[in-house]
């Protein structure tokens, strides 16, 4: 008798078993998160401006102690003929304290603010005049491009450096400049807008072609308009030309750089930190 009951438990247990393993063996597996052409374009972007570590860049700020403020190699304006500061918005602490370092004149634009900074201690220029890629008038506003608002200040051939915080125009601005012109930009330091746009990695890719990038900040007044991987939807960039700036191999550069500061002081920062980055 007994050995039948042992028999018989034998043979639930094998069937038991039996049943657990083709369950385990027909549990469905999770499926694969598919991105999104929008997530797989955010992700090349976001990537594409990652900024290097330049070994020869000295970081200094420029301009306000918060938004209107940017950093800049220091050690590497010697050069600079003449300074363009697009977007001022009826301040630009930038271009005073650029053309104060320098001994430079600091070229201002501006169509939708047309109030004229002071700048006591250095040598700035007001223009009623917006970027674009062409000349156009919209809206009774008036638009030309780099190239031409650089010739017609009689800089063409000399060595510029750029700040650019123009909500959105920047893209444009860019695709539509000449490599010409943008290789005579010794330094760009630029706010963009957006991160959705197949131009927009186009925009970057060519700026790249001439300039490292070297360093990222993200506008806090933007985080909570950011998509992943992007904590913003503005963001500021150095761009260095590569006929000036030196990778350093293997290195990364300390982000959110000390010299930075929130954009907006009482709102909740952003940044995203680099990780085993060098000092």
């Amino acid at each position: 008798m007994w050995l039948a009951v042992a028999f018989l438990f034998v043979v639930c247990a094998v069937a038991a078993g039996v049943v657990v393993q083709r369950a385990r063996a027909t549990k469905p597996k999770p499926r694969p998160v598919m991105l999104t052409r929008a997530d797989q374009g955010r992700k090349i972007l976001f990537e594409d401006i990652q900024p290097v570590k330049l070994s020869n860049c000295q970081l200094e700020r420029f301009g306000e102690q918060h938004d209107g403020g940017y950093l800049l190699c220091g050690n590497l304006l010697g050069g600079v003929k003449a300074a363009y500061s697009y977007g001022i918005s009826g301040y630009d602490q930038w271009g005073c304290d650029v053309s104060t370092r320098l001994g430079v004149p600091a070229h201002q634009y501006d169509c939708f603010n047309l109030t004229r900074p002071t700048c006591s201690t250095g040598k700035t220029v007001f223009h009623p005049e917006c970027i674009g890629d062409s000349s156009r008038v919209e809206d009774g506003r008036p638009f030309d491009t780099l190239e031409n608002q650089v010739r017609k200040n009689r800089d063409a051939g000399k060595h510029l450096v750029v700040k650019m915080d123009v909500e959105g125009s920047e893209w444009e601005s860019f695709l539509g400049a000449s490599d010409e012109i943008l290789q005579r930009v010794d330094q760009l330091v630029v706010e963009f807008h957006g991160f959705d746009e197949d131009r927009y990695i186009l925009a970057i890719a060519k700026l790249k072609g001439l300039f490292h990038i070297a360093n990222l900040h993200w506008n806090n007044f933007a985080c909570n308009g950011g998509t992943p991987p992007f904590p913003s939807w503005a963001y500021e960039i150095l761009f260095v030309n590569k006929r000036l700036g030196v990778v350093a191999p293997g290195q990364r550069p300390l982000l959110p750089h000390p010299l930075d500061r929130p954009n907006t002081l009482t709102w909740t920062d952003c940044q995203v930190p680099t990780v085993n980055s060098e000092r």
